[in-house]
């Protein structure tokens, strides 16, 4: 693969036509690899960066003269399942006030019976023992797909979280429709302490119908990776099941189609497929341009004009990494930046907003204007 090579944005709705403004894709770690990188992080106020790899260990990356130094920062692969090719530690966020408390959250899958921990973990003096584990929420999973597993702080200061459907083929157990499992759900929890609560304004919070309250919305099949933009709003990648990809803008008690829709589209003709109490995606496309949707995070720095301002997400299967552009409540643009990065695992931000790719060939990417 060639690093450094001057690319040009191309820019449509369908991710086609013109190119103008030539952008660099360059490793800004090129001494350092990694097996697996599925989450990179920063604490609040922090320019360290941590990488979460799939089997469960987290690497601190932290900038020392102008050099960076990698240290092993946590390892807890004696707890973590990661046989199935979904399976691991998969997410990674640390308390708002982590400089003070130390708190940080992972979201990881564990054996016996197979099923997704929500954990708090505490770090004091730069260092971390898997010894301070405290469990927050765990719940079974049917199959090794479909976990999701990030989790991410708010703007509120809420913990949310993703989870897929349970896995298998076609969500067989309709969980993405069920309110009364937190499968195929993103999750709302207040963690300033233990136990958990639930946020009084979450839109199942004191139902009398056995929803689970945790819920925030639902219908989800696997979403991998969701982010919060300048105006605090969700956007989460959903990992469609035949032929269709979508991103969606996740609100309160929304219910996003799946297993009834498949992106825009009917997935189960015997079912009310109108669409109606359903909230379709902001963007799709089809198996022919991609077939994993990798979520991203909005760029909000100005050194690459055409960028700023779009969300950035890709294509795990493709290489494709684009800009959407979305203003007054519709897309306006889908702009094509690279495919010259494989295997897409992730994407992660830094304190001062430059975008990374985690890349399953091992490495981390970024961009720069050439």
């Amino acid at each position: 693969m060639k690093v450094g090579v001057s690319l040009f944005i191309i820019c449509s709705v369908a991710a086609g036509m013109a190119a103008d403004t030539p952008i660099e894709v360059y490793k800004p770690f090129p001494q350092f690899t990694f097996e697996r990188p599925v989450e990179l992080r920063h604490p609040p106020d922090s320019d360290d960066l941590y990488v979460v790899e799939q089997a469960g260990k987290i690497y601190k990356l932290h900038p020392d003269n102008g050099r960076w130094q990698k240290t092993l920062f946590l390892d807890i692969r004696d707890r973590v399942n990661d046989t199935g090719n979904e399976e691991g530690l998969l997410g990674l966020a640390f308390h708002p006030r982590f400089f003070e408390n130390g708190y940080f959250f992972l979201n990881y899958t564990a054996d016996n019976p197979r099923r997704t921990k929500i954990v708090r973990m505490q770090a004091k003096r730069n260092k971390s023992t898997a010894a301070t584990e405290r469990l927050v929420l765990e719940f079974e999973q049917p199959y090794s797909n479909h976990n999701g597993g990030q989790l991410a702080f708010g703007p509120d200061g809420m913990l949310y979280i993703a989870v897929g459907d349970g896995g298998a083929v076609g969500d067989p157990m309709r969980h993405a429709q069920n309110k009364r499992t937190l499968l195929g759900a993103l999750f709302r929890i207040n963690v300033d302490s233990l136990p958990y609560t639930i946020p009084e304004d979450n839109p199942f919070a004191g139902n009398r119908n056995g929803y689970r309250e945790e819920i925030y919305a639902y219908g989800l099949r696997n979403p991998w990776r969701f982010s919060f933009d300048p105006a605090g709003r969700i956007w989460a990648a959903d990992v469609g099941q035949n032929r269709y990809e979508e991103i969606n803008i996740i609100v309160s008690g929304g219910n996003y189609g799946w297993n009834i829709m498949e992106g825009n589209h009917c997935y189960i003709p015997a079912y009310n497929c109108s669409g109606r109490g359903l909230i379709l995606p902001v963007f799709e496309y089809d198996h022919e341009t991609g077939h994993s949707v990798t979520g991203g995070y909005f760029y909000s720095r100005g050194d690459l004009d055409r960028v700023k301002g779009t969300y950035v997400y890709g294509d795990f299967v493709e290489g494709k990494i684009w800009a959407l552009r979305y203003e007054n409540n519709r897309i306006v643009s889908n702009t094509l930046i690279t495919r010259e990065i494989p295997l897409i695992a992730s994407f992660g931000l830094d304190r001062q907003g430059r975008i990374y790719v985690l890349s399953f060939d091992g490495n981390v990417y970024g961009f720069k204007a050439k």
